[in-house]
C-alpha cells in the first residue's frame, strides 16, 4: 500500500482528496493536516510514502513544508496540489524538489497518478503544468544549454534520462532496457549528479530541453 499524508487548510478539500484516493485500491491516507507545520509533524510521525500538500496554507505553506519534509530524511515524496499554475509557483516547487504538481481543477485521476508516480520514485506534472514548463523551455537558448549539459553523458545514461523525462519509475526503466533495477538506480544517481539537479522532476526538464524524451 502507498501510505499518504494529505495537507490542506480547507477541510472540504481534504475530504475530497481522501475520497479520490480511496478509489485506488493501492493507496491509504494515514493522516490529514490543516497546516504546513502539522504536515511536517505528521510525516515525521508516520513516515508515509507521499505527502500531498496544498501550496497555500497558513503559517508554513506547502512548498516550505516540502523543503522541511525533504530535510527530515524520511524518504517521503511530496506532491503539490493547488489551484494555481503560475510560473512562479511552478519554478519554486521544482526548486524545492517536489515530485509532482497537480491542479485541483484538473481530472481527479491525476491525483492518483501523481501519488503513484511519486511513490515509485517517478515524477508527475498535470498536463497543463507540463505544457507551461515545456513552453517556457522551448526557446533555442535553453535547448542549446541542455544539449551541452547532457553531452558528457554516455549513450545509456542519455537513454535513462529520456525515460526519466517520460515519467517512468526505476522498475519501469529496468523492464524497458532489460536491466536490473539496482543498475538503473545507479544510472539515475549518476545522471542527477552530472546534471547537478536535485531530483527527477528537474532531470525531466533537462530531458525535455535536450529533446531526449522517447
Amino acid at each position: 500500500m502507498i501510505r499518504v499524508v494529505v495537507a490542506d487548510d480547507e477541510a472540504v478539500v481534504r475530504l475530497g482528496v481522501r475520497a479520490v484516493l480511496a478509489a485506488a485500491d493501492d493507496v491509504e491516507v494515514v493522516a490529514e493536516a490543516g497546516t504546513g507545520r502539522d504536515a511536517v509533524d505528521l510525516v515525521r510521525a508516520h513516515r508515509p510514502d507521499v505527502a500531498v500538500l496544498d501550496i497555500r496554507m497558513p503559517g508554513l505553506d506547502g512548498l516550505d513544508a516540502a523543503a522541511r519534509i525533504r530535510d527530515l530524511g524520511t524518504g517521503t515524496a511530496c506532491l503539490v496540489l493547488t489551484t494555481f499554475a503560475d510560473d512562479a509557483h511552478i519554478s519554486r516547487a521544482l526548486g524545492e524538489g517536489v515530485s509532482g504538481f497537480v491542479l485541483k481543477t484538473g481530472d481527479p485521476n491525476e491525483i492518483i497518478a501523481g501519488v503513484r508516480a511519486a511513490a515509485s520514485g517517478g515524477a508527475y506534472l498535470s498536463p497543463l503544468v507540463a505544457k507551461r514548463v515545456v513552453d517556457h523551455l522551448s526557446g533555442r537558448g535553453p535547448r542549446l544549454h541542455a544539449s551541452a549539459r547532457v553531452s558528457g553523458l554516455t549513450a545509456r545514461e542519455r537513454e535513462v534520462l529520456g525515460l526519466v523525462g517520460a515519467g517512468l519509475s526505476n522498475a519501469e526503466i529496468a523492464a524497458r532496457l532489460n536491466l536490473v533495477e539496482g543498475t538503473v538506480k545507479v544510472y539515475v544517481a549518476t545522471v542527477l549528479k552530472h546534471l547537478d539537479v536535485r531530483n527527477r522532476v528537474q532531470a525531466a526538464i533537462v530531458a525535455h530541453e535536450a529533446g531526449l524524451i522517447p
